[in-house]
């Protein structure tokens, strides 16, 4: 495998400072400090939280310093910082004024890989990724490999890298952040799932964040996966630096062409690991066969279900493995779910679709449907949204903080549909949403609760606004919620 590595022992005895007393933050200070680096984590916050995590990491040698974000400390030989960290940190000014490195914990965890480190099958996309990693993770277990779901969906990479438990190869989910902070990430394969506009406070412009998205290809030895329908990844793959050999390989929800996988008659087809692929194609799986358990496959799912399965494909998996690990698969919470059925509606929470393109994958998915819609925007437009969906809309509820940037755009592109804006941001709100909901649909519909927003506004995150959507369904299942 190529890319820049170090021994352990380089960073012994360097003075680190980590950026950020999150997940990752923690991980690193405490991975390095293992390692015998002088390391002080820096973070602008404070309160209990804070404090007990400073307190754990203290006891095991870490420097803590609360409230003071700013400050590069003396004698920093490294800065380790956390993803979401911005790239114009007075923090990194001053590290870039020192000549010390900036990196994130993917890079540091890539450095530290040893010699016989399992290879990385790495996804990213602004929608996706962490269902895409899970499938994959799946396949490669059904093919008898060990390995886990690593990266940005939860457990630190570092944490796998330096730990005891061997593994064959790692399913790698990678967020913009973390491409931007991993210079020297080489993976054995990678696919970037699609490119919609989303974090652009944090790159500064859809041409960075593209940019950045683009870096997972960059030194991939075997196969750069990318989405026939979205042209930015196929860009994307044109424009990287690989090693000789590295192919493209497309993924479509139609028939596929050579070196592409694809759907042919309700099959998953492989048209690129296959001896001869300008004329034989080899059977993975049925559509029907994408999380059975959850119902019918969204068309973003397939798509999903296809990235993973080339990847798994470039890695040498077979295609019964593709098909078994499809069918193991279970998605998570808040992702296009199925709630309940009331008086012939279907209620489905699609909490996790925080921007207009994950909403618009969502609202494909099904024929007439009562869209609960609303949040922090984040700085997203709804136009393309709202045309692309509204011969779809049978009726609407608005709720959140930027709820007007949805009205506006439906009053442009769907003027009959109608809207109901709920003038409110509180908690409850989501149980009056589900009432209106309920009172706009009708048999054969399906109320969709996908906010294209994220959720700040009114709940912790996108988890809590799923739950209070199911709740509020829940009691209209028992009648509690009709007169409240």
């Amino acid at each position: 495998m190529v890319g820049h590595q170090v021994s352990p022992a380089e960073f012994h005895g360097k003075h680190i400072t980590v950026a950020g007393l999150g997940v990752s933050g923690v991980s690193a200070a405490r991975a390095l400090a293992g390692l015998g680096a002088r390391v002080t984590v820096v973070d602008g916050g404070d309160g209990p939280a804070l404090r007990e995590r400073a307190r754990v990491l203290t006891d095991q040698g870490v420097t803590v310093r609360l409230g003071d974000a700013d400050t590069l400390p003396e004698g920093t030989d490294l800065v380790v910082t956390s993803p979401g960290w911005k790239p114009e940190s007075p923090l990194f000014a001053a590290a870039a004024e020192a000549g010390v490195d900036v990196v994130g914990d993917v890079e540091i965890a890539w450095r530290l890989r040893g010699e016989d480190a399992a290879p990385w099958l790495a996804i990213t996309g602004t929608n996706g990724k962490t269902t895409t990693v899970q499938m994959l993770a799946s396949i490669l277990e059904a093919a008898g490999l060990r390995t886990a779901a690593v990266g940005n969906i939860g457990t630190p990479i570092i944490d796998v890298v330096l730990g005891d438990q061997p593994h064959d190869v790692l399913a790698v989910e990678l967020s913009s952040y973390q491409l931007h902070w991993a210079p020297s990430l080489r993976a054995h394969s990678a696919a970037v799932l699609n490119v919609a506009p989303d974090h652009l406070d944090w790159h500064g412009s859809m041409r960075a964040y593209a940019a950045d998205k683009g870096r997972i290809y960059e030194g991939n030895t075997v196969a750069c996966v990318y989405n026939v329908e979205d042209p930015r990844t196929e860009h994307l793959v044109r424009e990287a630096d690989v090693e000789e050999g590295c192919r493209a390989i497309g993924f479509t929800l139609g028939a596929p062409g050579p070196s592409m996988l694809g759907v042919v008659e309700g099959l998953l087809v492989d048209r690129a690991f296959v001896e001869n692929r300008q004329q034989q194609a080899q059977e993975l799986a049925e559509v029907a066969d994408i999380a059975p358990s959850a119902g019918p496959a969204a068309p973003h799912n397939i798509a999903n279900a296809l990235a993973a399965a080339a990847l798994a494909r470039a890695f040498g998996v077979p295609p019964e493995a593709v098909r078994d690990g499809l069918r193991a698969f279970r998605p998570d919470a808040h992702r296009i779910a199925h709630v309940a059925e009331v008086d012939g509606v279907v209620y489905v929470d699609d909490s996790k679709a925080t921007n207009p393109h994950a909403a618009q994958a969502s609202l494909a998915a099904y024929e007439s449907i009562v869209w609960i819609a609303g949040g922090l925007a984040k700085g997203a437009t709804f136009d393309e949204l709202v045309t692309a969906s509204a011969k779809r809309l049978r009726g609407v509820v608005l709720i959140g903080a930027d709820r007007a940037l949805i009205r506006e755009a439906l009053a442009r592109h769907a003027p009959d549909v109608p809207v109901v804006d709920l003038d409110r941001t509180d908690t409850g709100a989501m149980a009056a949403a589900v009432r209106e909901a309920a009172r706009l649909a009708g048999p054969g519909d399906t109320v969709l609760m996908a906010p294209a927003c994220a959720s700040m506004d009114m709940f912790t995150n996108y988890n809590k606004r799923g739950e209070a959507f199911a709740e509020a369904v829940r009691a209209l299942e028992t009648g509690r919620g009709a007169d409240e």
